[in-house]
C-alpha cells in the first residue's frame, strides 16, 4: 500500500491550517504526527481518512493531490462506536471476529455431515477451510482477544456486562482494542495512550513495534513514540517537515538542521554586508564605478537565504519561589490505609523538604486516592497524617481542572479568586500563562483542556504554595507545554509530590517514587524512575531465568504464576534485590565518575595561571577534599550493600 499527499492546503475562511503538505506513508511504516496543540494535526488525520476537504487548485483538480496505490483498509479510533449499549463486552469485541467465527461453523457443519461418511470432494473443501481458519488466525484469536483485554485492565467479569455499564475512559479503551484486533492495513491512533497506566503502555508500545502493518500516531507520549515510530513528522506553523528516526532522533536533528541553516544564513550575510560595503564604497568613484557594479551583481546572483525561525517554543512560566519557607520535615504518613468503601492499600513514608516524588502504578490501585487522602478530600480508612510547620499546599486535581467548568470568562474567573489583583495585575499573571489580549475574555466552556489546565496551574502557582501535590498535570498538554512545567518544577523551591504516566517527565522531576503495584504501596526513597526501571528490567531478566527452571523442574512451585513462559510474580526478596543491585550499579558509576573528576582538577594544577592564584590553587583542591569524601562515603555504602 502506499498513500500520498503531494502539496495540499486546508483553510477554513481566512484561517489557513495546513500549507503545501507533502506526507508518504507506506508498508509497515510507523510515523509520528507531532505538533503543538491547534497546529493541524487532526486536520491533517481527517484528510487522510477523506473525512476533510482540501483546498481545490487553478480548474478544481484535486485528485492528483491525494494518491492511493493498492487497496488497503484503514482504521481510525474515532470510526468506531457501539450501535447497541447493551451488548455485553465480550459479543462487542469478537465482532471483530466475525468472518473466522463464521468459517469455524462452516467448518463444524461440514465435520458433522463428513461424520456420515467421508467425500473426496468434502474432504477437499474441508482441508482448504483448515487453511484459512489457520490463516485467518482461527487457533490464535481468542488468546489474542483474552491478553488484550488483561493487558487493558479488563477482568474476566467484566466480558460479560454491558457496554453501557462502562465509563468513558473505558468505553476508549474497548474500542482500542476492537481496532488493534481488527488489523486494518493503514492503523491511525490519535493520542492513544490517554486514560492508560505505564504498564498498558508499555504492552501497546511493543504491539505496535511488532504490528505488521503501517501504523500513524498523533501523540506528546515522547517515551512512547521513542520505542516504536521510525518517521517523524513535525506540523510547525501550518507546514510540515519530515525526519528519520524516533522522537529523540527527531529532537537531536531539528537542532542541528536549525544550527547549520543558521550558519549558512549568518554566512550568507556576512558575505552580502561585504559586497554591498565595497559597492557602497567605490559607487562615486568614476575610476571603481565598475567595481561597484561588479559587487552589486554579485549580490544579486548570490540570491536570498532567510534567517530561520527558530522552533515555535512559546510557553509558560512564573515564579517558583514560595511566598513562605517550610521547614525541613514537610508531612508524615504513619501506617495509613488509603481507600473509598475498602482499603486499597497501606503505606509508611516521610516528606523532608525539596523531595520530589512521583507515584507510579497501574490504574485503579490508589495513586490518586492517596493524593486526595493528604490534602482530606477523602478520609483515611486507617493510620494518620502529619505536617509540619508552615505548610502551604497548592493542589492540582486533572478532574477538577477540566470538569464542572463555570461560565464565565478566563479573567473573572481569576479576579474571582485574587479580588486584590488590578486588572493589570490579573492580565500580567495570566500573560505569562499565555492567556494574552482577547484570550483572557474567553469563556471557560470554550477552553480546550490545555487551556483549562494551564489557567488552573497559573492560579496554583499565583499563591506560591511551598508544597505543590499535582495529579497528572501533563494532561491535554503539548510536548513543548510539557517541557515548560518540566522547567519550572526544577526550578521549584519547595516540596513536590506528582501522580503522572508521562515516564519523560517522572525521570526529569522525580528524585524518589511511591510505586503502586497490586501487592500495595512501597516508598523508593533516593530512587529516580531510571534507576526503577534498572530495576524492573533485573527483575525481567531474574523472571526469565527463574521460569526456565520451573519449567525444567518435574514439580512447579504453588506460588509461581507463569504467564506465557516468560513473566513471575517475584518473592518480594527478590524485588528487594533488585533494588539492591541497581544501587550497587548507580554506586560504582557514582565513585567512577567521581575519580574522572578528581583526575581533571588535578591536572589544572600544571597551569601557570592556577599555580600562581592562591586562592585557585584553594578552590581546586577543596573541590578535590570533597570528591575524595563522596568517594569514600559511596565506598562504605557499596561494602555495606555488598555484604
Amino acid at each position: 500500500m502506499r498513500l500520498r499527499l503531494d502539496g495540499i492546503n486546508v483553510t477554513f475562511g481566512e484561517n489557513e491550517v495546513l500549507k503545501n503538505i507533502h506526507f508518504e506513508v507506506n508498508d509497515n511504516d510507523k510515523i509520528a504526527v507531532i505538533g503543538r496543540n491547534g497546529s493541524g494535526k487532526t486536520t491533517l488525520l481527517r484528510v487522510l481518512m477523506g473525512e476533510q476537504d482540501i483546498d481545490t487548485v487553478v480548474g478544481g483538480v484535486t485528485s492528483d493531490k491525494i494518491q492511493k496505490t493498492g487497496k488497503f483498509e484503514i482504521g481510525y479510533l474515532k470510526q468506531i462506536a457501539f450501535e447497541d449499549d447493551l451488548v455485553t463486552l465480550e459479543d462487542e469485541v469478537l465482532k471483530v471476529f466475525k468472518p473466522i467465527i463464521e468459517l469455524k461453523e462452516r467448518i463444524d457443519a461440514l465435520e458433522a455431515s463428513m461424520m456420515q461418511g467421508i467425500v473426496t470432494k468434502e474432504f477437499a473443501k474441508y482441508e482448504e477451510m483448515l487453511t484459512l481458519y489457520n490463516r485467518l488466525g482461527g487457533y490464535t484469536y481468542l488468546k489474542e482477544y483474552n491478553l488484550a483485554l488483561k493487558k487493558f485492565g479488563f477482568t474476566d467479569a467484566d466480558k460479560f456486562k454491558k457496554i453501557g455499564e462502562f465509563s468513558g475512559g473505558q468505553r476508549t479503551k474497548i474500542a482500542l482494542i476492537k481496532l488493534l484486533l481488527s488489523k486494518p492495513d493503514l492503523l491511525i491512533l490519535d493520542e492513544p495512550t490517554n486514560h492508560l497506566d505505564i504498564t498498558t503502555i508499555k504492552w501497546l508500545e511493543d504491539y505496535l513495534a511488532n504490528y505488521p502493518k503501517a501504523v500513524i500516531v498523533v501523540s506528546h507520549d515522547r517515551a512512547f513514540l521513542d520505542r516504536f515510530v521510525n518517521v517523524v513528522y513535525e506540523l510547525e506553523r501550518n507546514e510540515i517537515k519530515k525526519y528519520i528516526g524516533n522522537y529523540s532522533d527527531f529532537v537531536k536533528k531539528k537542532q542541528i538542521d536549525y544550527e547549520r541553516r543558521l550558519k549558512d544564513y549568518e554566512e550568507f550575510k556576512a558575505e552580502r554586508d561585504r559586497l554591498q560595503s565595497l559597492a557602497d564604497r567605490f559607487r562615486y568613484k568614476a575610476t571603481k564605478a565598475k567595481m561597484a557594479q561588479s559587487k552589486l551583481k554579485q549580490i544579486e546572483r548570490m540570491g536570498v537565504v532567510e534567517n530561520p525561525i527558530g522552533a515555535d517554543n512559546k510557553v509558560f512560566s512564573t515564579k517558583t519561589k514560595p511566598r513562605v519557607e517550610s521547614g525541613n520535615d514537610i508531612m508524615f504518613a504513619d501506617d495509613i490505609s488509603i481507600g473509598y468503601d475498602r482499603v486499597l492499600t497501606r503505606l509508611s513514608f516521610r516528606v523532608m523538604k525539596g523531595d520530589r516524588i512521583g507515584v507510579v502504578g497501574g490504574n485503579g490501585l490508589g495513586k490518586s486516592t492517596l493524593l486526595k487522602s493528604i490534602v482530606g478530600k477523602v478520609p483515611l480508612l486507617g493510620g494518620k497524617i502529619k505536617f509540619g510547620t508552615n505548610i502551604e499546599i497548592g493542589y492540582f486535581d486533572q478532574q477538577t481542572a477540566t470538569k464542572n467548568i463555570e461560565d464565565e470568562c478566563v479573567l473573572d474567573n481569576y479576579i474571582k479568586e485574587f479580588p486584590d489583583d488590578t486588572t493589570t495585575e490579573a492580565r500580567t499573571t495570566l500573560g505569562s500563562f499565555l492567556f494574552s489580549g482577547d484570550d483572557v475574555f474567553k469563556n471557560l466552556k470554550d477552553l480546550s483542556g490545555g487551556e483549562l489546565v494551564r489557567l488552573e496551574l497559573c492560579k496554583i502557582f499565583k499563591r506560591r504554595p511551598n508544597f505543590l501535590i499535582l495529579d497528572e498535570p501533563t494532561n491535554h498538554m503539548d510536548i513543548a507545554s510539557k517541557e515548560a512545567l518540566e522547567a519550572m518544577l526544577e526550578n521549584y523551591e519547595g516540596t513536590l509530590i506528582f501522580v503522572s504516566h508521562d515516564r519523560y517527565f517522572i525521570r526529569r522531576i522525580a528524585t524518589s517514587l511511591i510505586v503502586f503495584e497490586n501487592g500495595g504501596g512501597r516508598y523508593l526513597k533516593d530512587t529516580n524512575y531510571a534507576d526503577y526501571e534498572g530495576m524492573l528490567n533485573d527483575l525481567q531478566q531474574e523472571t526469565n531465568i527463574e521460569v526456565v527452571k520451573v519449567e525444567n523442574a518435574t514439580e512447579k512451585k504453588q506460588d509461581i504464576e507463569i504467564s506465557e513462559g516468560k513473566k513471575v510474580n517475584l518473592y518480594l526478596q527478590n524485588k528487594e534485590k533488585a533494588k539492591k543491585d541497581a544501587r550497587l550499579k548507580k554506586l560504582e558509576r557514582l565513585i567512577a565518575e567521581a575519580e574522572k573528576n578528581i583526575v581533571e582538577l588535578s591536572e589544572q594544577f600544571n597551569s601557570t595561571d592556577v599555580c600562581s592564584d592562591y586562592v585557585k590553587v584553594l578552590e581546586i583542591q577543596s573541590q578535590i577534599d570533597k570528591l575524595n569524601e563522596e568517594i569514600q562515603n559511596y565506598t562504605e555504602e557499596w561494602y555495606s550493600l555488598s555484604e
